[in-house]
């Protein structure tokens, strides 16, 4: 995004330097880090993570059973936000410079569909069922309701403020948006998209996600917490603190596990208690983050080590990294099962 890219250039030229001195040793790391990982969870079979690189214009397909990207796939225009079909084989990816969005299809790996927008497409949410596909406008206040037949656009939401993450529920009956500077969360009927209610949060919510019993989470990245609500009544059900700048969350064994870009850390969480466990170090500038189909592993995506962590739910501990290309933002949810031959 444009508001960062001085910040970015800064913190890769400090990460080239530090890059140079420890190459050696990070070669050793890398080398063993796919062998170790495949020893580590045979259950990562089947999983594929498609991670969107803003800097390099391309998409990272990553085999989770190997731990190991496998692919590349050109995505002109910085692309960013990102969400996967698996049930129809599609991922979808927003092109923040191009303001495009693209349909790729997972067997093919060929871009089947574009569609411009004359905005600022940022976050991207999926909604299979009903063959729909929501994007954030990061420059108006509105969300973009695209067919997913084609990539047609239907029609636009009105929300509160700017958006910028987005999430349907897991029961499909809701769809929430972030709208980063007015503090709050815009909330839709998913069926008839009509606008149900605004619901307050802590400062510049970003990543968003329900967790499965109908909770909305939100990451207020001015307040370093995590706000928990109720979507039926938006009642606020509590805080979680987290480290400097959280930015996505998602959800595994009962616990919560929290990106934090300016301390490169993941917070984790007790979901029912939403008691702090533990924060464990990642790569630098972590921030897209999601689970395995089983729900033992958490990915965490690394903007400026180009990376991704790899999370032992159970353990609570970083198992691995595996490479990916230039910037690494996956900003949304980017795990899939993959495709059956």
């Amino acid at each position: 995004m444009r508001w960062l890219s001085g910040l970015a250039s800064k913190r890769r030229f400090q990460a080239s330097l530090l890059a140079g001195l420890m190459a050696p040793l990070a070669l050793g790391m890398m080398t063993l880090g796919p062998v170790a990982l495949g020893l580590v969870s045979p259950a990562w079979a089947g999983d594929l993570a498609f991670v969107t690189n803003q800097s390099s214009s391309d998409l990272s397909v990553l085999d989770l059973s190997e731990g190991r990207e496998i692919k590349r796939l050109s995505i002109p225009g910085a692309p960013a936000g990102v969400a996967v079909d698996s049930a129809n084989g599609q991922v979808y990816v927003v092109g923040a410079d191009s303001k495009t969005v693209s349909a790729v299809d997972m067997a093919s790996d060929a871009i089947t569909a574009n569609l411009t927008l004359d905005g600022g497409p940022i976050g991207a949410a999926i909604d299979p069922a009903r063959g729909r596909l929501f994007v954030s406008d990061w420059y108006n206040a509105r969300v973009w309701v695209i067919s997913t037949q084609g990539l047609k656009l239907e029609r636009t939401l009105a929300t509160a403020a700017p958006p910028t993450g987005l999430a349907l529920s897991v029961d499909g009956r809701f769809l929430a948006t972030a709208d980063r500077d007015a503090n709050t969360l815009s909330l839709f009927d998913a069926e008839s998209l009509t606008f149900l209610r605004d619901i307050p949060v802590g400062g510049h919510p970003f990543g968003i996600r329900f967790s499965a019993d109908g909770r909305l989470f939100s990451a207020d990245v001015t307040d370093n917490t995590i706000s928990v609500v109720n979507p039926e009544t938006g009642q606020a059900l509590g805080k979680v603190p987290t480290r400097e700048r959280p930015y996505g969350v998602a959800f595994a064994q009962g616990k919560g596990f929290v990106t934090n870009q300016y301390d490169d850390s993941v917070t984790i969480f007790d979901m029912a208690s939403l008691e702090v466990l533990k924060t464990i170090d990642v790569g630098e500038y972590p921030e897209g983050i999601d689970t395995a189909s089983d729900g033992t592993l958490v990915y965490v995506t690394n903007w400026f080590s180009n990376t991704v962590s790899v999370i032992d739910a159970v353990n609570l501990d970083v198992i691995g990294e595996i490479e990916t290309g230039d910037g690494p933002r996956a900003f949304g949810e980017f795990i899939a099962e993959a495709p059956k031959e």
